[in-house]
């Protein structure tokens, strides 16, 4: 059974508050539509909806996705769809209490990320045949990614009028439309200086374009199309472990804490809004360590 117009339409009421007020980036909010959708939609199998739901409902909902095999992080995130919409039907007064306010969050794995030891990204970014344009676009781009730690969707979306290269620094406009100041080592700077020189004109055939990194036909280069080239790279160069873009900006944060960087300064690099996110990777620090003292001490 389909949600009810009644729900379907309180659901967009909420995502345009969530858009004006709460900054919430475009996927959050249509991962929210697709979550508070299926809740709608599950309630009104029971004849009930989102303004006559009781605690119970909502634990059978969360209870009926775990049995699915909807991970954790998913359910964890559905949740905060739903406390979200919660707190707004209560300001708006058109519910007088908050049904999600007592239902416990899903227990997370405690997963390291995944990052690549610097010999492999020193391998993979140099990978691309720099000799065609396509290959110094992809070269470009990775030397960028790992000099500034950068999210997949932030290297995309890069606009031209957002990097410096005199100052060898970027604006980069983030998760919530945060911005943030990036710097940008030399080798990523000559890079992207001999890109935009020598590869950006080609790739664009005649065609205007503000981003700075552009596909073969002119085109803006897409999230899947890049996370498929870094595969494809990492497979050329003989990385057996899986490679993702979010592989490359795990491994810029680990390596520059490795190098001794301070906590605060990674988190605002990163664009995290709680160091809580960006301690996780003090674990993968330690772990280094860790293989460090067992592989030349004496009695490690």
């Amino acid at each position: 059974m389909n949600a009810s117009d009644t729900d379907l339409a309180l659901i967009e009421r909420f995502l345009d508050m969530a858009f004006a007020e709460l900054g919430l980036a475009k996927n959050t909010l249509l991962a929210y539509r697709n979550d508070l959708n299926q809740c709608a939609a599950f309630l009104a199998q029971q004849k009930l909806g989102l303004l006559s739901a009781s605690r119970a409902d909502l634990l059978g909902f969360l209870a009926k996705r775990q049995q699915e095999g909807v991970h954790a992080r998913s359910n964890a995130r559905c949740l905060s769809a739903l406390r979200h919409a919660y707190r707004f039907f209560l300001r708006e007064r058109l519910r007088d209490d908050d049904p999600s306010a007592l239902v416990r969050s899903p227990k997370l794995p405690k997963g390291l990320p995944k990052a690549l030891s610097e010999t492999e990204v020193e391998s993979l970014l140099k990978a691309p045949d720099v000799t065609d344009p396509k290959g110094l676009r992809d070269r470009a781009m990775l030397e960028l990614m790992y000099a500034a730690g950068l999210r997949v969707s932030e290297l995309c979306a890069l606009s031209i009028n957002e990097i410096n290269l005199r100052q060898g620094a970027l604006r980069v406009r983030g998760k919530g439309s945060k911005e943030r100041l990036l710097p940008i080592g030399e080798w990523a700077i000559d890079w992207l200086q001999r890109y935009l020189n020598e590869a950006r004109s080609v790739l664009l055939r005649g065609k205007p374009s503000e981003l700075v990194f552009v596909s073969n036909r002119g085109g803006p280069v897409l999230r899947q199309r890049f996370w498929l080239m870094i595969k494809k790279y990492a497979a050329q160069v003989g990385v057996i472990r899986p490679v993702t873009p979010h592989g490359l900006r795990h491994s810029f944060a680990t390596h520059l804490l490795n190098h001794g960087a301070d906590l605060r300064a990674l988190q605002m690099m990163l664009g995290h809004s709680s160091l809580s996110t960006t301690q996780i990777y003090t674990l993968v620090a330690k772990e280094g360590l860790k293989r460090l003292h067992q592989q030349h001490h004496p009695r490690g």
